[in-house]
């Protein structure tokens, strides 16, 4: 028995020493050569910090609207609503917003609205929407902020991102950059 202990000791030490130290600290360590020493992409807008790949609330008519948020869009902690696609409540919450957009969209089918714009991510703060999803919001937009449709297009299509490598994922659209290029218009 004690030719068991004394290895799994030695182990469970060097494990312990390994894992919340050694380890931990190289893991910093190459992180400091990320781009923003890994703090994440960081852009000051009217002289607060946000976060680029967090998702951001927008709800005036001149902005593009991300995916809905379970957290209130609070990167403190990530997560959805864990509500199932039958649960009365849920579908509820969808009904409403599928509701306030086309209120606020009065040009868009109800057939046309992506199901990203109404239904939050797993994390509730995902940053992203398809093209499509900001397709249909251009109209607003426009009219919003007195623009031509064309020149929300314009920016629209400066601001897609490719899948990587040409081919794995789709194109999406960073919400948060996207209404920063239309407040540069001023």
């Amino acid at each position: 028995m004690k030719q068991n202990i004394i290895p799994a000791i030695r182990l469970t030490l060097f494990c312990a020493v390994f894992f919340s130290g050694l380890y931990t600290l190289s893991v910093l360590g190459i992180a400091q050569l990320a781009p923003n020493q890994a703090k994440g992409s960081i852009v000051t807008i009217n002289g607060k910090n946000q976060h680029i790949n967090v998702a951001q609330e927008f709800t005036e008519n001149k902005y593009f609207w991300p995916r809905p948020s379970a957290v209130d869009y609070n990167a403190a902690g990530s997560g959805g609503s864990n509500k199932g696609p039958n649960n009365p409540e849920y579908l509820a919450e969808v009904k409403a917003r599928i509701d306030t957009f086309l209120l606020k969209n009065p040009t868009v089918e109800r057939s046309e609205v992506p199901s990203e714009l109404v239904t939050a991510s797993g994390s509730g703060l995902d940053p992203h929407i398809s093209v499509q999803g900001a397709k249909v919001q251009v109209e607003r937009i426009a009219k919003a902020r007195n623009l031509n449709k064309q020149e929300v297009l314009s920016i629209l299509a400066g601001n897609t991102e490719k899948p990587f490598l040409g081919m794995l994922g789709t194109e999406k659209i960073n919400v948060l950059k996207l209404n920063i290029e239309l407040d540069k218009l001023k």
